[in-house]
């Protein structure tokens, strides 16, 4: 006859029965033939067969998996990878990116200034030199990515930063004042800009770099998780705007002969330049650079 997994049976070899175990399962009680009269072990090891435990023994694998290790978690909450490669990759992507940027911004603001100063109009004057004032504004970016790279001390670059950002803020604040007296000048005065063929093409083709390099820079502040960055794509995308504005003050020059098109388009810009230079005074930066 089997003991099966009872604890008052005698046991079948004749001895005295040992103490039962919490579990209520011990190895020295076999089970029966079946294997059907055993007693829910709870979740104690040596029930009767490995077999027999898994199919009744109430040992479940959700039980067992709440003693594995937690996977652990990254260090910092910064996209990408704080510390890695991935993110040296990163800051070297978006220095690319401001590098390219400085270089075009000198290059469309020698263009604008000439076209404007031989047309006589304020729209393109005001844009060009907001290409000089963007340039500054890439330089501050350039040395805080170089900084990063090179693991300089962070408290010192957020307070350098801060200081170059208002610089940048304030020259856009005194280029918005000026852009706005000389166009309710020229709207008063009835000063009629010529047609700017050359001025039209820089503006057309700033629309594009604008909205490529903003598009870039975004993605590129959001795998580094920095603000700065974030805050230049801002800056790119308004430049976008303002060559737009440009674009159509001199194209209604250019095409219909709407001479105040200018002017009113360089009020218009001025919008964007208070906006700019908000963002810049700001100067907000990444927590986890």
């Amino acid at each position: 006859m089997s003991c099966g997994c009872q604890s008052t049976e005698k046991p079948c070899s004749g001895e005295p029965a040992p103490e039962k175990e919490p579990c209520g399962c011990k190895d020295g009680y076999e089970a029966n033939e079946s294997g059907a009269e055993r007693e829910s072990c709870g979740c104690h090891g040596g029930c009767a067969s490995e077999k027999q435990e898994a199919e009744g023994c109430g040992c479940h694998a959700a039980q067992v998996a709440e003693t594995a290790p937690l996977p652990e978690r990254e260090p910092c909450g910064c996209h990408g990878g704080c510390g890695t490669a991935a993110r040296a990759e990163l800051v070297q992507h978006s220095l690319k990116l401001e590098y390219f940027t400085v270089g075009w911004n000198i290059v469309e603001g020698v263009v604008s200034i000439a076209a404007a100063l031989a047309a006589g109009s304020v729209a393109l004057l005001g844009f060009g030199i907001d290409s000089f004032v963007e340039t500054t504004s890439g330089l501050v970016l350039i040395w805080r990515l170089r900084a990063e790279k090179n693991a300089r001390d962070h408290e010192e670059i957020e307070r350098l930063d801060q200081r170059a950002h208002k610089l940048v803020g304030l020259s856009l604040f005194l280029l918005a004042a000026y852009v706005a007296f000389d166009a309710v000048h020229a709207l008063i005065a009835g000063e009629r800009p010529e047609p700017s063929a050359v001025g039209i093409g820089i503006t057309t083709l700033s629309l594009t770099m604008m909205w490529w390099l903003a598009r870039a820079k975004k993605r590129a502040a959001l795998g580094l998780g920095s603000k700065a960055l974030e805050a230049d794509s801002f800056q790119t995308t308004a430049c976008f705007w303002l060559s737009l504005i440009t674009l159509a003050g001199i194209g209604l020059n250019a095409a219909l002969g709407w001479w105040w098109a200018d002017p009113a388009a360089a009020l218009v810009m001025t919008w964007f330049l208070v906006a700019e230079g908000r963002q810049a005074w700001r100067g907000e930066d990444c927590g986890c650079a």
